[in-house]
């Protein structure tokens, strides 16, 4: 017991060591973070408030406008992926779908010609209608040449799949595409780009919780007359409040910490706090007393956060451990 304890404290103490480290470098002037290392306050440095009062006095508009940015396109990017993925994940799980190769393949051939009418210089109007009648035309014709279908598990590693594929591989069409559509440097693009490259963690993640609800649960209430958006949001959404939370946090991460889209899609309006970190280190170089404090209100909402919904995070965490 001695021993499990002394292991789990020398663990604590390297896990909190960096916060340790970014909260004391915070409070040293350039001289102490240059002559270190110091650690202890008051002993080995005198701790000063002066790279707080830069950042929050100094360069508040360079500092307020990208958190405000971050939390706004983070907390909505996430609530509205939670909110899409947990039906889709309830859809995949309770109702079963075939979908024919035949309606896939002219869905995708509809809307390549609609992309290339809109590349061509055409209003994307006029593709939208038109890519809609090809779609219909080769459905009725060409699809139903083919009869084989896929199933709810294909669909679901469909959607997974999409995370396999390196950002950065997408990165110019979803800049064009939002050029096109003059929403570059704007919210909206942002929580669109968030949204569409969630969505697909969310659906996994959730797909494998509703599994654990008990399906006599939704029966019973089925009998009574519930209908079927009734039992989602009256049963199973209270059932599976640990399993949105533990999303909801794992999603919010990805979509705090994000910097690649925000690079493209950003400039200065919606500009997202890891681009200021970013731009901070690379105009002035690695001036740690300035970064630990952009570093340590980044990170701060999320711990507070975290450790807020813990216990719901520890029970969520759980999700499809304990199967058959």
């Amino acid at each position: 017991m001695v021993v499990s304890y002394a292991l789990l404290v020398a663990w604590a103490l390297v896990v909190l060591f960096p916060l340790y480290w970014l909260a004391t470098t915070s409070l040293k002037t350039p001289l102490d973070v240059n002559g270190g290392p110091f650690y202890i306050p008051f002993r080995d440095f005198q701790p000063t408030l002066e790279s707080w009062r830069y950042i929050f006095v100094d360069l508040a508009d360079d500092t307020f406008r990208p958190y405000l940015n971050t939390v706004v396109v983070g907390l909505t990017s996430t609530a509205i992926t939670l909110l899409l993925g947990s039906m889709a994940a309830y859809g995949l799980v309770r109702m079963k779908y075939r979908v024919h190769i035949g309606a896939i393949a002219s869905f995708v051939l509809a809307l390549a010609g609609a992309v290339a009418v809109v590349a061509a210089g055409g209003p994307w109007q006029l593709a939208l209608l038109g890519g809609f009648a090809f779609f219909l035309l080769l459905l009725q014709t060409v699809g139903r040449r083919f009869k084989r279908a896929l199933g709810n598990d294909d669909i679901a590693f469909w959607m997974i799949s999409q995370r396999m594929l390196p950002p950065v591989a997408v990165v110019i069409p979803i800049y064009i595409f939002f050029q096109q559509l003059a929403l570059l440097d704007t919210w909206a693009a942002l929580i669109i780009a968030y949204v569409a490259s969630h969505l697909p963690i969310v659906v996994w993640l959730m797909r494998d919780y509703f599994q654990s609800v008990p399906l006599e649960l939704e029966e019973s209430a089925a009998i009574d007359g519930a209908s079927r958006y009734r039992i989602f949001r009256s049963i199973v959404l209270p059932l599976a409040v640990p399993g949105l939370v533990a999303t909801f946090l794992f999603v919010l991460v990805f979509a705090w910490n994000e910097y690649l889209i925000a690079l493209f899609l950003t400039s200065a309006n919606a500009q997202t706090l890891p681009l200021t970190v970013a731009a901070q280190n690379a105009t002035r170089g690695p001036q740690w007393w300035y970064m630990s404090v952009l570093i340590l209100i980044m990170i701060g909402p999320v711990i507070a956060m975290a450790i807020a919904l813990e216990r719901f995070i520890a029970r969520g965490l759980l999700v499809g451990a304990v199967k058959g």
